[in-house]
């Protein structure tokens, strides 16, 4: 017996971890649900809260371990699995497979360029397999390779992430204005970018991060921080808490004004209650709104005019 492919009018969604209510919330005609992976009928949907989605996905029906890596391979060379059941036998197709290593990014750092395909048993002899998906991080997390000193939080490797992920990011030139900057984490990346950073924030920065060669800082509220008071920027940067709603009328005060190219924002929810506003962010023309591997309940909206 050999191993039979069968195209399938499905596209799969995989979950962040704890947050598989939010994604569910987003998509039409689901199929199934195994574990963290949606599989929804038709052409791929607007589904934010995806950390990573598979294209055209085919089942394989396979009788061995070795048959399933050919099959595998015919489709593609690089695959990853997700991995919510039977995993030893995962991990023997998996040792059949070319090598590929889960590699911490040295940011600053180009995303993988090779394509990276993803696979799941469904039963022991059946996979979904699909050769194209939208990330090319294993099952959408990107890593990185932190910093034990510098850094006042981890809220860095968001924007590790997301300037990765968009290709582009702040350098020497740039002004950068950024909400809720205390204690820092954010402007330690802005800054070590080589780009000036004007922060605001109720708390203080950081010493350290203050002292950054570019670094300045407002005490006070972050929603002061309006275009005729800062001046023309090239980026602006909010992991500020606050209602979503509100930081998006200062975000359209800001567009506006059209004194700002570039916009890198987290959308912090508590609940489902403030969901409402993720439609409006996306309305923004040219926006992109994803969920970061980094993100815990939030997305990143994002608006690039470079």
């Amino acid at each position: 017996m050999t191993a039979s492919l069968q195209p399938t009018d499905l596209t799969a969604y995989l979950a962040p971890a704890g947050l598989l209510e939010p994604l569910l919330g987003e998509l039409r005609n689901v199929q199934a649900v195994h574990e963290r992976l949606v599989l929804a009928a038709g052409a791929p949907q607007s589904a934010h809260w995806a950390q990573n989605i598979w294209f055209d996905p085919v089942r394989i029906s396979f009788s061995s371990i070795k048959e399933a890596a050919a099959s595998l391979k015919q489709l593609q060379r690089n695959w990853w699995p997700y991995a919510y059941q039977l995993h030893r036998r995962t991990a023997l197709i998996r040792a059949q497979l070319p090598h590929v290593a889960a590699r911490s990014l040295d940011f600053p750092a180009a995303s993988p360029a090779s394509s990276l395909g993803s696979f799941t048993l469904l039963g022991p002899g059946e996979l979904l397999a699909a050769a194209r998906c939208a990330s090319p991080f294993p099952n959408g997390e990107a890593q990185f390779k932190e910093f034990k000193i510098g850094p006042p939080s981890r809220a860095y490797l968001k924007l590790f992430e997301a300037f990765t992920r968009l290709g582009v990011y702040p350098g020497p030139g740039d002004r950068c204005l950024e909400l809720g900057a205390s204690p820092g984490g954010w402007t330690w990346v802005l800054a070590r970018l080589g780009a000036a950073v004007v922060g605001y924030d109720r708390a203080p920065l950081d010493p350290e991060v203050g002292a950054m060669p570019g670094v300045s800082y407002v005490r006070g509220d972050a929603f002061q921080a309006l275009p005729a008071k800062v001046g023309p920027i090239d980026w602006l940067c909010s992991d500020v808490i606050c209602y979503p709603e509100k930081l998006l009328a200062f975000v359209r005060l800001w567009l506006a004004a059209g004194t700002c190219r570039n916009f890198i924002c987290t959308l912090k929810f508590q609940g489902t209650e403030h969901y409402g506003v993720i439609a409006a962010f996306a309305a923004i023309p040219g926006s992109r709104i994803m969920h970061l591997h980094a993100n815990k309940h939030e997305l990143t909206w994002v608006l690039i005019r470079d």
